[in-house]
């Protein structure tokens, strides 16, 4: 591969720690060729990312990722080559958000009923975008008041499903998000996989309806997956004859095990997804 293509990241719009600009400008650092943005159910960050790009010669996608429900677990979507002004997408979007706000009141209480108060309000300090805070923010706050060392361990013990503070949301539908996408004349690629905790045959009904209402893409290389997730699902891009994306899912310096830019290559043998948006 000589192009060093990163499909996926976030910044302060949701639950990263740069601003578009500065993950644009670090992108551009680190060698990075071509570049989406995709914040969590928004865009609002598309415009400033893409004035960035031009400045400093850079490819960019207007991307999103969008939250989506099954089987019990949080699946994400996402969306490369959108019309981020789409009216569909943003109302899609727009309603998507609005469910953030009581599942993060929820969690502020699940969490004051262990003794842990002030959750919320720490939170919303460390988010940049004020309507949209995240589990992440969550985690961040109970890393800054000393109770736990780093946020994946507040995952471990406090965040992920089945601990103290999780609290169960509906998201989206599959179709819903994969028809705003489709509608924004966007791509629908299926995010860091190997992340989902589902069964085999639920995989296996997971990407017969991605497919069925119109995805096309998967990411076979992610931050979160490790070289064996990555050939199995080179495998899956193979059999279900799926286009292949790269992605670092870069958050932070400090939070994300790959940084933007830095990931493995595709298997050579494989349709990168890019070559449907340059």
């Amino acid at each position: 591969m000589t192009a060093n293509v990163d499909l996926h990241c976030h910044s302060t719009v949701s639950d990263g720690w740069l601003t578009p600009s500065e993950v644009v400008r670090r992108a551009a650092m680190n060698g990075v060729t071509l570049l989406a943005l995709t914040d969590h159910d928004e865009v609002s960050g598309i415009d400033e990312a893409r004035r960035t790009a031009d400045e400093l010669g850079l490819d960019f996608v207007a991307g999103v990722e969008i939250s989506v429900s099954l089987f019990g677990e949080t699946i994400h979507v996402v969306g490369l080559g959108i019309d981020h002004h789409h009216g569909p997408l943003l109302e899609g979007l727009g309603a998507v958000r609005s469910g953030r706000g009581e599942r993060a009141e929820r969690m502020d209480a699940e969490l004051a009923a262990i003794g842990i108060h002030g959750t919320l309000a720490g939170a919303r300090r460390l988010a940049g975008n004020p309507a949209l805070v995240s589990r992440a923010h969550f985690a961040r706050h109970l890393v800054s008041i000393g109770l736990m060392p780093d946020v994946n361990t507040v995952f471990r013990y406090y965040l992920a499903k089945g601990k103290p503070g999780f609290v169960q949301h509906e998201w989206a539908t599959l179709e819903e998000a994969v028809g705003w996408i489709l509608g924004a004349g966007g791509i629908a690629v299926l995010a860091h996989p190997a992340r989902y905790r589902l069964s085999g045959l639920q995989m296996d009904a997971l990407l017969d309806r991605f497919i069925a209402c119109g995805g096309e893409g998967i990411e076979v290389v992610s931050g979160a997956h490790t070289p064996a997730d990555m050939q199995k699902f080179a495998s899956v891009a193979r059999s279900r004859g799926l286009l292949a994306s790269r992605a670092s899912d870069f958050h932070g310096e400090n939070e994300s095990p790959v940084d933007l830019g830095r990931c493995n290559p595709l298997p050579a043998d494989l349709i990168p997804v890019w070559s449907r948006l340059i």
